[in-house]
């Protein structure tokens, strides 16, 4: 197939290698990656099996080696080109057949190998550490500390003080904050006996990881699954939400469909009378981008293969009182799911 991608993670997927500006061109069995001076020699050393170019007009530089293959044909993502520069990009190409393909690089990566689960694996461990050093903190110095300063300092523990980047902006949330799925944080602070809900990642070697826990604050906090709660509709919601997780993770099987995997934990939370407070999808892909295919949603009938890696991930969220998430990454393999 002959395509042509300008997204970050496409680009590394592809040759190893990315920069900000920058096309990968696959043209039968040639591979070109075009870039200006400022990358050049960083491309050379880092790429393999593909020829690095170095251009002043990238787009100018790719429509010559498009007519200097005569292929007929050229796959692109529609999601990763604005009108202004696909239109330059086709001018005068008239003997080429453009094929918009949404995602296909995205799909191309739903599968991972085994190196890939490997470094995933990894990704997942050390943003666990970062949780647990965070319990750490929390439990000796987090009581009256806002949200905003929870949030800086969980940024520094998970980064390893700037050795690790984050897979995305971390969630701290506090009782009712915790409500709202993406919460930016507030000036509200920790007090002994509050909620505080936790989401975050780190990237390793370009991978990312994505954990949520939902705990109780105190001098024995941990982020760990199994949470006691002193006020009983924080248990009874909390305990539906780890059933759902639980259920889902168990009975996932390579095969179904994603819209059955959602379905298992969205049961669960029905059947307990919280369908109406079960927000968002079950869960997402997780890979070199933070939401990549598949999408475990009531919307999405992709098959379930082994070798995918995805997160199971539920939660109920009580407008104006609390918010309930648990989280794990998961992969498919030998037809049933293990957590990350």
């Amino acid at each position: 197939m002959n395509y042509i991608v300008k997204d970050e993670n496409a680009l590394f997927y592809e040759c190893g290698y990315s920069c900000d500006n920058a096309i990968f061109l696959k043209l039968g069995d040639d591979s070109f990656f075009i870039t200006d001076g400022r990358y050049t020699v960083d491309a050379k050393e880092n790429i393999k099996n593909t020829r690095v170019i170095q251009s002043q007009n990238l787009i100018q530089e790719v429509r010559f080696l498009i007519r200097k293959s005569n292929i007929k044909k050229l796959y692109y993502d529609p999601k990763e080109w604005n009108t202004y520069e696909f239109n330059l990009l086709k001018n005068k190409l008239n003997r080429v057949s453009f094929f918009a393909k949404v995602d296909f690089s995205k799909l191309k990566r739903a599968i991972k190998s085994n190196d890939e689960i490997k470094i995933i694996k990894q990704a997942v461990k050390l943003g666990r550490d970062g949780f647990k050093k965070f319990a750490k903190y929390l439990k000796n110095s987090g009581e009256l500390k806002s949200e905003e300063f929870l949030q800086y300092k969980l940024k520094s523990i998970l980064s390893s003080f700037g050795e690790l980047e984050l897979s995305f902006e971390p969630i701290v949330a506090i009782n009712k904050n915790s409500a709202k799925p993406h919460a930016t944080p507030s000036k509200g602070v920790l007090q002994n006996g509050d909620l505080i809900l936790v989401d975050a990642g780190v990237k390793y070697k370009r991978y990312c990881s994505d954990r949520t826990r939902s705990s109780l604050f105190n001098n024995k906090i941990t982020f760990k699954e199994n949470q006691k709660f002193s006020k009983k509709k924080r248990q009874k919601i909390y305990d539906t939400v780890l059933k759902a997780h639980d259920e889902a993770i168990t009975k996932a099987k390579s095969g179904m469909r994603a819209f059955e995997i959602d379905k298992i934990a969205r049961d669960v939370i029905d059947k307990a009378g919280f369908a109406k407070f079960f927000v968002h999808s079950t869960g997402h892909g997780v890979g070199l981008n933070i939401h990549e295919y598949p999408f475990i949603s009531a919307k999405s009938d992709m098959l379930i293969e082994d070798h995918m890696v995805f997160t199971i991930e539920p939660g109920i969220y009580i407008p104006n009182e609390f918010g309930i998430r648990i989280e794990d990454m998961i992969v498919m393999k030998n037809g049933v799911a293990r957590i990350l």
